[in-house]
């Protein structure tokens, strides 16, 4: 089965040879970092319509978490195009990062579109790495569609941790690998896995995210595994939920 992965893997670099041959020479980040934020504002806007019952029941007891001062404080790494901000309470305090500028033009527009939330900042960092925020300075941290991308997944949770106050908590919606590894999902998720970081910015479809979050340490982790009803069936097992500091 091992040599089958590997000769279709091959196949599919094949394919997009002209694209790895830019990866090499270091033209093609230029290239997807300017065009992945206008496929994420369409996807994000479909993958809104079919889990917004999720993202809801999900999202609904995060005022609980509203600190002593006054207003929620909320990070949202990976923001995007700002996909999560009408899910939030209203006069909640965001606070956004990507490690991508080129997403600040679609944060604007989705700012607009919800103005029942107070916009604080926009940071370019990376979320393992995340040197402007403050210890302890955060009620809530919201995390989607993001550890798939990001290539160390438990610094990313340390620097979660960090910047959290003790009893906020950490929200998350990711895309993961099959637990079924003898399922042809998985099968698929193995030959494809390279050419998909490849013409998705680093995106993995191979991330056991939730093996992270049980190894994090935090006080309580609160997690499901779904099966979002999407088209693109290599990252419809997901898993979702919160965890508290």
């Amino acid at each position: 089965m091992a040599v089958i992965i590997f000769l279709l893997q091959f196949l599919a670099a094949i394919i997009l040879l002209p694209l790895h041959i830019l990866y090499y020479l270091g033209l093609w980040d230029p290239i997807i970092k300017n065009y992945f934020p206008h496929f994420l504002s369409k996807f994000t806007e479909t993958y809104n319509n079919v889990m917004e019952g999720e993202k809801r029941k999900l999202f609904r007891n995060m005022s609980d978490f509203s600190g002593p001062s006054k207003g929620l404080r909320l990070l949202e790494l990976g923001c995007g195009t700002g996909a999560n901000f009408k899910f939030y309470p209203s006069g909640c305090k965001v606070t956004c990062l990507d490690i991508n500028p080129n997403f600040q033009s679609f944060l604007s527009k989705s700012q607009a579109e919800n103005d029942h939330l107070i916009y604080e900042r926009f940071l370019v960092a990376s979320a393992d790495n995340m040197t402007p925020v403050a210890d302890g300075s955060m009620d809530v941290v919201v995390c989607t569609l993001l550890a798939c991308s990001v290539p160390d997944t438990p610094a990313v949770l340390k620097e979660v941790k960090r910047v959290l106050r003790p009893g906020g908590a950490f929200y998350f919606i990711e895309h993961v690998a099959h637990v079924d590894e003898s399922s042809w999902i998985s099968f698929f998720q193995k030959v494809l896995n390279p050419s998909w970081k490849l013409l998705f910015d680093g995106c993995s479809i191979r991330k056991t995210t939730w093996k992270d979050l049980e190894n994090a340490k935090f006080s309580e982790v609160n997690l499901r595994h779904i099966t979002a009803p999407l088209n693109m069936k290599l990252i419809r097992p997901h898993i979702i939920g919160y965890a508290v500091k």
